[in-house]
């Protein structure tokens, strides 16, 4: 008996294999490809014309949408961006650093961590700000309680954070990698910069492979700008945060293409 779509459109490839081939087709292997092709009709007419999937929410990333923003950075005061020749020179750094962690990645990810280093799980976004910045940073202590504990004979990385040694990331895989780089880049959008957010997203950008990803194309370029937003406001060339923020602008937009960022010769 053919169905109601049968009955509206003719097939594609019709089939006729015999009055009785729908038992034998359906009960076991075909034998040929007019048998096969029979089995497949049958299969689907055997389908319910509506079918609801099962979803569960919990499962769903929370950034379903990645809007990236093609809004330019805030321009450097006069004298706070870098020549184009340094913007050169830490390019081809940063070029040989991913070439020496693509080659060791495996050495280095078989060592085995100290105790003391346990990494928290991968849904734990407030633990991974602790782990790479530390409780201090993180609660918001002063930076000279950061200056006082790094002056402590038993350091304590939970006070003052994990480095990013190369034991640590090379366990990463890109998902981890970009989801890291969103944690810390949306806690850098409502608070300053301090080194241990600096060496943590160098790290990062260093894991990050090209091409680069849609939602990984949206974080760089929203920590480009928000370097570029924190450069604006500086009062002196002085500023020891100056050179990391000109090197992170430099490397998201010169290593990784994002050209419409990057600073230009004055």
């Amino acid at each position: 008996m053919k169905s109601d779509v049968e009955e509206l459109m003719p097939r594609l490839l019709p089939v006729d294999c015999g009055e009785d081939t729908e038992d034998r087709v359906l009960n076991g292997p075909p034998r040929n490809p007019q048998e096969y092709l029979r089995q497949v009709q049958l299969e689907a007419s055997l389908c319910p014309d509506v079918v609801v999937a099962q979803i569960d929410p919990k499962k769903l990333t929370k950034k379903q949408t990645v809007n990236v923003s093609v809004a330019g950075c805030p321009a450097a005061p006069v004298g706070f961006s870098p020549s184009l020749s340094w913007q050169q020179h830490q390019v081809s750094n940063f070029s040989d650093v991913r070439q020496s962690i693509t080659r060791n990645r495996t050495h280095w990810s078989n060592h085995t961590l100290d105790d003391n280093v346990q990494m928290p799980k991968l849904t734990d976004e407030e633990g991974w700000k602790r782990f790479c910045l530390g409780e201090k940073t993180y609660l918001g202590s002063s930076s000279s309680s950061l200056a006082d504990a790094d002056q402590e004979p038993a350091l304590d990385y939970s006070k003052v954070g994990f480095p990013p040694l190369l034991s640590i990331i090379s366990r990463f895989n890109q998902s981890t990698v970009l989801m890291l780089l969103d944690i810390l880049i949306s806690w850098f959008e409502e608070r300053k910069f301090v080194p241990q957010l600096g060496r943590w997203l160098y790290a990062l950008l260093a894991c990050l492979e090209k091409p680069l990803l849609p939602e990984a194309h949206s974080s760089i370029r929203q920590l480009a700008r928000r370097c570029a937003q924190l450069r604006s406001t500086m009062n002196s060339q002085e500023d020891e945060n100056l050179p990391a923020l000109n090197l992170l602008i430099c490397l998201v937009a010169r290593y990784f293409e994002q050209v419409d960022l990057a600073d230009q010769p004055e």
